[in-house]
């Protein structure tokens, strides 16, 4: 069946937009034909199916529109239909349904629909057009699904994901609660505590931008991406305020999953370019470089402004361990370290799949 001869059935209703004043009896008898077959398919079906004249205006619902809602029958036709919806969703119901009449965009929206009971489920709507040989709209058939278990499932997800999240939080404050209180009672452990409190303080910080957040949390403007996850690990370095650590390069998605490697790897960077480092002078400054090639992306890490003595080979500590360890083993990478007259050069390269691999 041709798209015209579909536009042009009637659905419980002796008019059609594009139907002639007097049909012959045989067009007449055909239309009826497919009306009633069309009325016994979306009764067959679960979902509750509905029509609209080319204007938007409902003339059909299915069975089990009306066995779900339970309104009298054609109670809803017209507009009728958007006082079923919860109050909070009908401003962006009708927003995206005017969107759709006015540009032919199929419809999709999601709402809590009012059950017979007086509760409110969740439901998707979609719509799609049917045109005539013109390109012209004849109608608009549409479907509402309940997805009201799968949204508590979301819900009751997110909210496990938050308190986890938030112990996560305590936890990291309570460690560095004991490593504080060791650093004070033996001395010879403090520049020792200092290192790993910056450590711990750089992966506080990835965590509270990658964690999930509800809408009060999430950070404004702040997507996880590459950029804004550096510029988050960075914002309690001086220098980064004061425009010497600049980013520059291509804004990358990445997951949760890199952000501890990541956060890792550059707070060993920054820090060791203030204690030895360009940094470590007001004039010294730092470019951080992002780029893409296939499936991997280099970062380049370079210093401008240190003083850096080639006569004494630069000693390889736990810092350096633990950038071999994050690169190599958790980013599935390499890097290559020189040092310059001005200071160090870091190349990175890690597959861009490592960084996008969600938990």
């Amino acid at each position: 069946m041709n798209a015209k001869v579909i536009t042009n059935f009637q659905l419980g209703s002796r008019e059609s937009s594009s139907a002639p004043d007097v049909l012959p009896l045989a067009t007449e008898h055909a239309l009826q034909s497919a009306g009633a077959a069309f009325h016994a398919l979306a009764d067959t079906m679960p979902q509750m199916v509905w029509s609209t004249l080319p204007d938007g205006s409902h003339d059909y619902y299915n069975a089990r529109w009306y066995e779900f809602t339970g309104v009298p029958v054609g109670s809803t036709d017209g507009e009728g239909w958007a006082g079923m919806f919860h109050e909070d969703d009908q401003a962006d119901a009708w927003k995206k349904w005017n969107h759709s009449l006015a540009t032919g965009e199929p419809y999709e929206v999601e709402y809590r629909l009012r059950h017979h009971s007086g509760d409110y489920r969740w439901m998707i709507g979609r719509a799609l057009p049917i045109l005539n040989e013109q390109g012209e709209i004849q109608r608009w058939i549409g479907t509402c699904t309940d997805i009201d278990e799968q949204k508590r499932t979301v819900l009751q997800n997110e909210i496990l994901s938050q308190e986890l999240s938030h112990r996560i939080k305590n936890i990291f404050a309570i460690v560095s609660g004991l490593i504080s209180l060791t650093a004070r009672a033996n001395e010879a452990f403090g520049e020792a505590s200092r290192d790993l409190l910056g450590r711990i303080s750089a992966l506080g910080r990835a965590h509270e931008f990658v964690r999930p957040h509800s809408e009060k949390s999430q950070p404004e403007g702040k997507e996880v991406t590459l950029a804004t996850l550096l510029a988050t690990i960075f914002e309690t370095y001086p220098a980064f305020s004061e425009g010497r650590t600049a980013i520059s390069g291509p804004d990358i998605a990445v997951e949760s999953r890199a952000a501890t490697p990541v956060a890792l790897v550059f707070h060993e960077l920054a820090t060791n370019a203030m204690k030895y480092g360009a940094l470590s002078n007001p004039e010294g400054r730092i470019s951080l470089d992002l780029s893409t090639e296939d499936e991997m992306v280099r970062f380049r890490w370079r210093e401008h402004g240190a003083y850096i003595d080639k006569a004494s080979e630069p000693q390889t500590g736990f810092g350096s361990r633990l950038i071999e360890l994050a690169v190599k083993q958790q980013l599935g990478g390499n890097y290559e370290r020189t040092w310059h007259d001005d200071g160090v050069e870091l190349v990175m390269d890690v597959r861009k799949s490592r960084l996008q691999e969600p938990s």
